[in-house]
């Protein structure tokens, strides 16, 4: 596996640098730390340029921090400086160019400890890449698992829903580690169906049918687990959920993102901002 991490000299940076070293552990992982430094224009002043070699510089400095966490983790980990309008188109084309399999940031720093907040970096990520991102919760670094041991795939009950489960799959068979299933219900979702029950019991059949797709792609797993949590909203069925501190929950597209490009729903911006375990989000599939 290959991660590009984007990398700010901050907590939130630490954060994704602590989610790639997890990830890197578990997936035996080369990972590359990015750091884009903004694009000084030139305007005829002499001092644009100096300032220019100025943030190279300490960005040169602020990124051997991150190599230095990853040191002996990943298989390999390179450093690259780049300098960029932004941040995130930067980081996209790198990631790109060097055929990543995920691309690794930290959330934003102003929600609730152990949440996901989207700052405008991921936000642009999460709109536009076309690599799968990996999403650190706040405070993700202050106490970091050593290696994931657990993937989650929130998975879709009606036609039309961008399915992760293949991809989930595909991540719990490379490092043989179990799978866990999960559909959310609620009053929300009535319109699908006459009352509750009947919707539950839609969503009940859809998990079981998920369950044996996985069943079959993966007969060697240790564990895989399928389960319906239910509320009256979203957020009330996503409380009902238990996350370890090495879960990670893999969710899907909007039905209206660009084949093989991310493009987050008002569904999975509800789960991240109820969800306390790193997620990472997927293009949708051609």
């Amino acid at each position: 596996m290959h991660l590009t991490v984007g990398y700010l000299a901050t907590p939130t940076g630490d954060d994704g640098v602590a989610l790639a070293a997890a990830l890197a552990r578990t997936f035996r992982a080369d990972v590359d730390v990015v750091l884009v430094v903004r694009e000084e224009l030139p305007d005829g002043h002499p001092g644009r340029a100096q300032y220019q070699k100025l943030l190279i510089t300490r960005g040169q400095e602020w990124i051997a921090k991150a190599v230095s966490a990853l040191t002996g983790v990943a298989d390999s980990v390179n450093a690259h400086v780049l300098v960029g309008e932004s941040f995130a188109e930067t980081l996209l084309q790198f990631a790109e160019e060097h055929q990543s399999d995920l691309i690794v940031v930290g959330g934003a720093r102003d929600g609730f400890f152990g949440g996901h907040v989207i700052g405008p970096v991921s936000s642009a990520l999460l709109h536009s890449s076309t690599i799968p991102i990996a999403l650190a919760p706040r405070g993700y670094a202050d106490d970091a698992p050593e290696r994931i041991e657990a993937i989650t795939a929130a998975v879709p009950s009606k036609a039309g829903d961008d399915n992760p489960l293949p991809f989930a799959i595909t991540l719990a068979s490379a490092a043989n580690l179990p799978i866990r299933m999960v559909s959310l219900v609620s009053a929300e979702n009535l319109a699908e169906a006459e009352d509750l029950k009947e919707l539950r019991q839609m969503q009940i059949d859809a998990a079981q049918e998920n369950m044996a797709v996985a069943a079959r792609a993966l007969p060697e797993s240790p564990d895989i687990e399928s389960l319906v949590a239910e509320g009256m909203t979203l957020e009330s069925a996503l409380k009902k959920l238990n996350w370890g501190d090495t879960d990670v929950l893999v969710v899907g597209s909007s039905r209206f993102a660009a084949p093989k490009r991310i493009f987050l729903g008002s569904t999975a911006s509800r789960i991240l901002a109820g969800t306390d375990a790193p997620v990472i989000v997927i293009p949708r599939d051609e």
